[in-house]
């Protein structure tokens, strides 16, 4: 088995739902630049992984969120898309509480979207399969992933 040589960074990312729509972010630099994804970035040190979505969350959108909850953790190989990192991504999913989505930080744009708006646009790999799953009757009550208890962790911190 080969080791991946590039280092991998701790990151979040969280779904925000609106009704029947999901917050997107069409992304304004790598990794995924010129993709819509859900809005988030890497965590800071010390920051744990719920402080990290809700800080990205706000710095790309200017919106909060409530009863925020880890769904699913994807690794993201940045070899792919020309990037020098690797990604350990946690997607959060949260309930919208109020306000305007204004696109900031590294977000060319921020709105909400419906599934079927979704299937028309370029998205990053797994959006869609977790908006469609978060937006079904009961939704995001109940993780994906085994390895949510890492939410409530503490990261050792890293340097870009």
């Amino acid at each position: 088995m080969e080791e991946n040589p590039l280092p991998e960074i701790p990151a979040v990312s969280v779904a925000l739902v609106r009704n029947d729509r999901v917050l997107l972010v069409k992304r304004a630099l790598p990794p995924s630049q010129g993709l819509y994804a859900f809005p988030g970035g890497k965590v800071e040190a010390g920051e744990t992984l719920e402080e990290a979505a809700r800080r990205e969350l706000m710095e790309e959108t200017t919106l909060g969120g409530a009863r925020l909850r880890p769904l699913e953790t994807i690794f993201i190989e940045g070899a792919r898309d020309n990037h020098p990192l690797d990604y350990r991504l946690t997607v959060f999913g949260a309930d919208y509480v109020g306000g305007d989505a204004v696109a900031s930080d590294d977000a060319a744009t921020a709105a909400f979207y419906t599934l079927a708006d979704m299937a028309a646009l370029p998205l990053a790999d797994s959006v869609f399969t977790i908006a469609e799953r978060l937006l079904a009757p009961g939704g995001g009550e109940a993780g994906f992933d085994p390895l949510i208890g890492l939410a409530t962790d503490k990261l050792p911190g890293h340097k870009d």
